[in-house]
């Protein structure tokens, strides 16, 4: 069976009036199948543009993303939005949920976008909310939850769809230590329950350290931390 996620020799750089920065040089990573990997690097090396390359949000300059052993580079931009959408969950900093939905709605609509039934998909974001101590809080805007809960919504929606990749960028870097920490060990939990290879991005030694390996980078290209 293919390793969920591997980057290959991956590539970014961006133009600027003084010329090319680069910001990715040859960075390899393999993910397997239940791992789950800390990405701790300072501001500004690429951390968040490694993360969209390996959601498919963004192409690589060079190099290749291959998920489920299929290779990304040549697919289409609707082939690439599939992937995106049944095999990879991703998780921002900011939960980015839609404001004029509830919380159960906006775990519903990421469904309803891949074919499920709605339904099936409300059935689905009630088991996930549910699990996630939301089970009172489905009919609620985002304005009326707090940080946490929302970024408990940004998960439920981020797995609503069975990935077997999960990323996620500073999850818990917009909430307080305590909540934090919660948030986090519920994360880290339904990832290991799941068997998703996950790779997330943290500023927290503490947090890195709960995972299963740590990788940095440096001068483009990924290092064991």
């Amino acid at each position: 069976m293919s390793d969920p996620l591997v980057l290959h020799a991956v590539e970014r750089r961006f133009r600027t009036e003084a010329g090319e920065l680069p910001i990715l040089r040859g960075a390899e990573l393999t993910l397997a199948a239940g791992e789950i990997v800390a990405l701790v690097a300072p501001s500004g090396t690429g951390k968040s543009t490694l993360l969209h390359l390996a959601g498919l949000l963004e192409r690589p300059d060079g190099g290749e993303v291959v998920v489920e052993g299929r290779p990304a580079g040549t697919l289409s931009d609707d082939a690439r939005t599939a992937i995106r959408r049944g095999t990879i969950g991703f998780v921002y900093q900011f939960h980015h949920l839609l404001p004029e939905f509830t919380a159960e709605e906006n775990v519903v609509l990421p469904q309803m976008a891949a074919g499920v039934p709605r339904a099936q998909a409300k059935a689905r974001a009630d088991e996930l909310l549910g699990l996630f101590g939301l089970a009172g809080r489905t009919h609620h805007r985002p304005g009326r939850l707090s940080g946490g809960e929302q970024q408990r919504v940004a998960i439920a929606r981020a797995l609503a769809n069975s990935p077997r990749v999960l990323l996620a960028d500073e999850p818990t870097g917009n909430l307080d230590a305590g909540t934090s920490d919660t948030v986090f060990n519920e994360l880290l939990a339904e990832a290991r329950n799941r068997g998703l290879a996950a790779l997330i991005a943290t500023h927290n030694p503490d947090l890195a350290r709960r995972m299963d390996r740590v990788v940095t980078l440096k001068d483009g290209k990924i290092v064991s931390a």
